[in-house]
């Protein structure tokens, strides 16, 4: 059995959810939340994206995409901003509750401006077309997903290992009282995190519809799960352990595949979940 084909659309998949996946472990890093409504966030943007299309069909698609990941950025930085920063002092169960409610909030605004139905996500110039890699026949989108995800991985560790911006969030996630009494700004930190954290969502909302192009409310929860699984095996508050996780998850998803246990993928990423 030729099993590249299937070790190629693992890595593919993988990527995807590690885009998402480093959200979750970067905002569990510093806050010890488990941010429920990422994946959600990663819907919405799919969703903007479409809208964005529809509405301003003569602009270019760079200009629309940058406009797409700019508002992702802002729900997301709204979101920290109204839903969890006045929590801040408050019990983790509150903010996990605040949490749920943001991720259900989102998913209900988006039902019912789409009414419930699927919507069509639009061509992507280059990523939208379909390449062979190795015998494998899919859309540009998807081989790219495992490289983006690595090289943004590497500019994160980089910017957290080697700036000042870096230092002050290595200091919040180590001690965040202490952290308060040196000095270091708790509110910019942590809004600078979802800021990173949505911009994150929204790259990898670009490259998983550009694949999987039926968007509706609930596009955002399988994807948000299998990134909070990645997280988790890679080590959650690790960047690049989630990264390593995602990619983990996908290559054995795919391989289920390969020997006929598709219908068993889910039940063997909970199973390394719970491993």
């Amino acid at each position: 059995m030729n099993l590249t084909p299937y070790l190629i659309r693992g890595l593919a998949t993988g990527g995807q959810f590690a885009l998402v996946a480093i959200g979750y472990t970067m905002v569990y890093g510093i806050l010890k939340l488990i941010n429920f409504a990422h994946g959600d966030l990663f819907m919405l943007s799919g969703i903007m994206m479409i809208y964005l299309a529809a509405s301003f069909p003569t602009m270019p698609m760079w200009v629309t995409i940058l406009i797409m990941i700019a508002l992702t950025v802002f729900v997301g930085f709204a979101i920290e901003k109204c839903a969890y920063s006045p929590l801040r002092t408050a019990p983790r169960m509150s903010v996990m509750i605040s949490a749920i409610g943001v991720s259900y909030l989102l998913q209900n605004l988006v039902c019912y401006v789409t009414g419930g139905l699927a919507k069509q996500f639009p061509d992507i110039p280059l990523i939208s077309q379909s390449i062979r890699v190795f015998g494998v026949k899919d859309k540009l989108a998807v081989f790219i997903s495992p490289l983006v995800a690595v090289v943004l991985m590497v500019i994160l560790v980089l910017i957290i290992n080697h700036t000042k911006f870096g230092m002050s969030m290595r200091a919040v996630s180590k001690d965040f009282e202490t952290a308060q009494l040196m000095g270091v700004k708790i509110n910019r930190v942590i809004s600078m995190t979802f800021i990173i954290g949505s911009f994150l969502a929204a790259v990898g909302a670009l490259l998983y519809f550009a694949k999987n192009t039926g968007i509706n409310h609930m596009a955002g929860s399988t994807p948000g799960i299998k990134a909070f699984i990645a997280a988790v095996v890679g080590g959650i508050g690790s960047v690049p352990g989630a990264v390593v996780g995602a990619l983990l998850i996908g290559v054995v998803e795919s391989l289920a595949k390969a020997f006929g246990l598709a219908d068993f993928s889910d039940v063997i990423s909970f199973a390394l979940l719970i491993i």
